[in-house]
């Protein structure tokens, strides 16, 4: 029953994978303005072949300059980042928000090493200005800095609330098919992950990403 759940929700999700990261692109520019960065050198840390992974924590978050970012209980950062919205109800946050609001959230803590940059986004229902049941949060890998062009994006990872007799612990990554890439889904503590890896990502590598999954408390900068 868990396998049947965490793949309808991947089907649904993977069809629009760019369409849905790149949404809150004009929040973005409201909140934080045009940035400019100068990329480092990340070190593979994992990985075989010629493929390989680089840590999460040392890729550029795009939304961690938001500024003032909300803090409080997980009720009130939802709040805070809701009130802050523009047309869209997928609104750009950085991952210390995100963190605050879905305290049980993982993400990866390796990335391939092609990506550069992380966007971040909690999503929400628009009647209630809560969080969306089917999709919490939004995460998007890019190569080149975000939304300047849909080919620099490398992969997408959605969240959402897990059915109520799904185990805590994470299930089976199960493989399903989409176009232009592979699709993986599992659920962990309460909620359902999708993560789409495109074409240039083989299998291996993007099951790689998907174990490597910790708490995103544990990925804010200073940890």
């Amino acid at each position: 029953m868990v396998i049947l759940v965490v793949c309808s929700f991947a089907v649904a999700a993977c069809g629009d994978a760019g369409l849905l990261d790149g949404i809150g692109d004009r929040t973005r520019d409201i909140v934080v303005g045009e940035t400019t960065t100068t990329l480092a050198p990340v070190a593979v840390a994992a990985g075989e072949g010629d493929e390989g992974l680089v840590r999460a924590g040392e890729v550029l978050w795009f939304n961690d300059d938001i500024v003032p970012q909300a803090s409080g209980t997980p009720e009130e950062v939802v709040a805070a980042v809701w009130d802050r919205r523009l047309s869209s109800r997928f609104v750009q946050a950085a991952r210390r928000e995100i963190a605050g609001a879905i305290p049980a959230l993982v993400f990866p803590s390796l990335v391939p090493q092609q990506v550069r940059w992380v966007t971040s986004q909690l999503v929400y229902n628009p009647t209630s200005g809560t969080l969306d049941r089917d999709t919490q949060a939004a995460f998007g890998l890019w190569t080149a800095e975000p939304y300047r062009s849909d080919t620099a994006q490398l992969g997408v990872l959605r969240v959402g609330r897990a059915s109520v007799d799904a185990p805590s612990a994470r299930s089976e990554i199960v493989t399903v098919a989409v176009p232009d890439g592979v699709s993986l889904a599992w659920t962990e503590s309460g909620h359902r992950y999708e993560l789409f890896c495109r074409s240039e990502v083989s299998e291996d590598l993007c099951r790689e990403t998907a174990e490597s999954s910790v708490l995103l408390a544990g990925l804010l900068p200073g940890r």
